[in-house]
């Protein structure tokens, strides 16, 4: 009896090597070294030798050449130095959107309805009479004319208030966010890379703040051994430090910034993959990587508790599974009166989006 014969499967993961789709791998390498378009393109030539991903009609050279007459990457005329434009950190931040949104929608997230019912932009399925207070644009015309009609006759047309009918809308207000992240040295160790994934998801929650809320806030936080804001520009170029996680000054700059804010609604998001190891007192660190310091986290806890007060909810995504850390992170949520998510690094975009799009219809009393 004859067997099956297997031969080697040839494979083209870019459509024809088109420009288009040698984009979307150039964005995805530019997350991984840390914004350098250089290394990148070096990353590109070598997968190129490897899975043959341009052709001999279009080949390495006339994509860089495309890159630079299209105004997604600049050379430097004194050194031939390559670096990436605004127009590229754009690409990358539409196309972490992209993938993380793809992903949302497959799995069935971020379709969340508020159960609170006001003056706001979407509409839903409620009706009521008029009271006094609703405004105009609350009112369908349509449904009361049609009650009038019914209630008072076609021959002798009469609308009074009893007539019209109210269209409720979800409430919605405005939501000032910080997400801080975590750039400790514990975020590249054990042959784990979990900055890139944090760098891609805020790449990914301003794009779509600043496409579908642009009137909510967002504001980034990096913390090491000290804390300190960063723009939209910078992400692509984050990079991992040689620095202890002081967690305690990140959350300090974040209320600091949330007190500012005139925003109703206003949220914490921290990623990160350790324990609190550090503080600053009289201009001198604290460290002890050891263990869970009882200095490091009693300041901590507290701070903690001084959001609570401040009515500024702390959503942690841990990006870690060590036992010993639950505990810590249990504490600090219940304390906060927050929320905790143990999340791995591929679903770490779809629960950032799926809490953010929930907790944004909700109003903090």
């Amino acid at each position: 009896m004859r067997g099956y014969h297997f031969s080697k499967i040839k494979t083209n993961p870019l459509q024809n090597g088109s420009f288009d789709e040698l984009l979307k791998l150039f964005a995805q390498l530019l997350n991984y070294t840390a914004g350098d378009a250089g290394d990148a393109l070096a990353w590109m030539n070598e997968l190129d030798k490897q899975y043959k991903l341009t052709s001999n009609d279009y080949a390495m050279g006339n994509f860089i050449d495309d890159l630079k007459s299209k105004g997604y990457i600049k050379e430097n005329p004194s050194n031939a130095e390559i670096s990436i434009t605004a127009k590229t950190e754009q690409t990358i931040r539409k196309s972490a959107l992209e993938e993380i949104f793809g992903k949302l929608k497959k799995a069935g997230r971020g379709n969340h309805n508020s159960n609170i019912s006001g003056v706001g932009e979407e509409k839903n399925a409620d009706r009521r009479e008029y009271a006094f207070g609703d405004s105009l644009d609350q009112i369908d015309m349509t449904a009361s004319i049609h009650n009038a009609q019914i209630n008072h006759g076609i021959g002798n047309f009469t609308l009074t208030e009893r007539d019209l009918e109210v269209e409720e809308k979800d409430f919605k207000t405005l939501t000032s966010t910080v997400l801080m992240i975590d750039i400790s040295h514990s975020m590249i160790l054990y042959g784990e890379d979990r900055i890139t994934p944090a760098k891609k998801v805020a790449m990914a929650l301003a794009e779509l703040i600043s496409t579908r809320y642009p009137k909510d806030t967002l504001d980034i936080v990096v913390f090491g051994n000290d804390a300190w804001p960063i723009t939209i520009k910078d992400l692509p170029y984050l990079k991992v430090g040689p620095y202890h996680t002081n967690t305690l000054a990140g959350l300090e700059l974040a209320a600091d910034i949330l007190r500012r804010r005139k925003t109703h609604n206003k949220q914490i998001f921290m990623i990160t993959d350790g324990k609190p190891t550090c503080l600053k007192e009289n201009g001198r660190y604290y460290k002890n990587s050891m263990g869970l310091d009882r200095k490091v986290i009693g300041k901590t806890l507290n701070m903690a508790a001084q959001c609570k007060k401040l009515k500024i909810p702390i959503t942690t995504f841990m990006i870690a599974q060590d036992p010993y850390l639950q505990q810590f992170v249990r504490d600090f949520t219940q304390i906060n009166g927050g929320r905790a998510f143990y999340s791995s690094l591929t679903g770490l975009g779809e629960y950032i989006f799926e809490d953010y799009i929930k907790n944004r219809r909700k109003t903090v009393r």
